[in-house]
C-alpha cells in the first residue's frame, strides 16, 4: 500500500469530519462508548489479569469501532454488534497487535519507574516534614521520568495507530501493519502534530466548566465522554486520507473497499 502525504490542516479537518460522522448516529455512538467503558471497568476489577486481557483485546474492540465507521460511510446503521465485529475479523492478528502494545506499555511503565527513582514523589508528598528542596528534587525526577516515558511511548503509538485498520481492512499481517503504521505516522508528522495540539486545546476548553462547581464538573465528564466517539471517527478518517486514494468511485461502487 502507498502512504499518502497529507497537508498539515488535515489534522484539524479529521476532528471536524469526525464530529460530522459522529452526528450521523450520536445516540448509538454514545451507547458504544458507555459499553466500552463498562467493559474496561469490568476488566479493571480483575487483579493483574484484567488489565492484561483488556490490552490484548483492545485492538479487536477498536477494529470493531472502525468497522462501524465504515458501515456508516456505506449508508448502513451503526449497531452494538459493531463493537465486537473485530472478534470475527482476523482476531489472531489483532491480538498479536494487542500483545505488542501490552509489552511496549509494560516497558514504558517500567522505564518511567526506574527513571523516576521508583516514583519518589508520592512518598515526598505524603511526608509533611519534607523540605522544599526535597520536593523540587522529586518533581524534577518525576518530570524527567515522564519525558523519558513519552519519548518511548510515542514510537509505540505510531506502531499501533493504524495497525488494526490495516489488519482488518487490508488483510496485512501484524508485523506489516505495524511497520506501515509507523511509516505513515512518521511521513505525516506535521498533520499529526496539528491533530494532537487540536485535541489538547479542545480538552482544555472542555475543562473550563469545571470551575463552576460540581455541576460544571459533571458537564466536563459528559462532554469528554461525548468527545471519545468523535476522536474514534477522526482516526478512521485519518486512515482514509493517508491510505485510500482520493479518486472518484464508479457509480454504485464502494469508495471504501475492504
Amino acid at each position: 500500500m502507498e502512504v499518502q502525504l497529507v497537508a498539515a490542516g488535515k489534522g484539524w479537518q479529521w476532528i471536524v469530519d469526525g464530529y460530522a460522522l459522529f452526528r450521523r448516529s450520536p445516540a448509538m455512538w454514545l451507547a458504544l462508548t458507555v459499553l466500552l467503558g463498562v467493559i474496561w471497568l469490568g476488566t479493571m476489577i480483575i487483579p493483574v489479569l484484567g488489565p492484561l486481557l483488556f490490552n490484548l483485546f483492545s485492538p479487536a474492540l477498536f477494529a470493531g469501532l472502525m468497522i462501524g465507521c465504515r458501515a456508516i460511510e456505506n449508508g448502513e446503521k451503526l449497531e452494538i454488534r459493531h463493537l465486537f465485529a473485530g472478534f470475527k475479523e482476523r482476531i489472531a492478528p489483532l491480538v498479536t497487535v494487542g500483545g505488542v502494545h501490552l509489552i511496549g506499555t509494560i516497558i514504558v511503565v517500567g522505564t518511567v519507574l526506574i527513571a523516576g527513582g521508583g516514583s519518589k514523589l508520592p512518598a515526598v508528598l505524603s511526608n509533611p516534614g519534607a523540605d522544599v528542596e526535597t520536593l523540587r528534587a522529586a518533581l524534577r525526577s518525576m518530570a524527567f521520568a515522564l519525558a523519558v516515558g513519552a519519548a518511548i511511548y510515542l514510537p509505540l503509538i505510531m506502531l499501533i495507530w493504524f495497525a488494526p485498520l490495516l489488519v482488518v481492512f487490508d488483510n496485512l499481517t501484524p508485523v506489516a501493519a505495524m511497520k506501515l503504521s509507523f511509516t505513515a505516522c512518521l511521513k505525516n508528522t506535521l498533520p499529526f502534530t496539528v491533530y494532537g495540539l487540536a485535541i489538547m486545546g479542545l480538552w482544555f476548553v472542555l475543562s473550563l466548566p469545571a470551575a463552576k462547581g460540581p455541576a460544571g464538573a459533571l458537564l466536563v465528564i459528559a462532554l469528554r465522554v461525548a468527545s471519545i466517539p468523535v476522536l474514534v471517527c477522526s482516526i478512521y478518517l485519518s486512515y482514509k486520507d493517508v491510505f485510500i486514494a482520493r479518486s472518484t468511485p464508479a457509480a454504485g461502487g464502494n469508495p471504501f473497499p475492504r
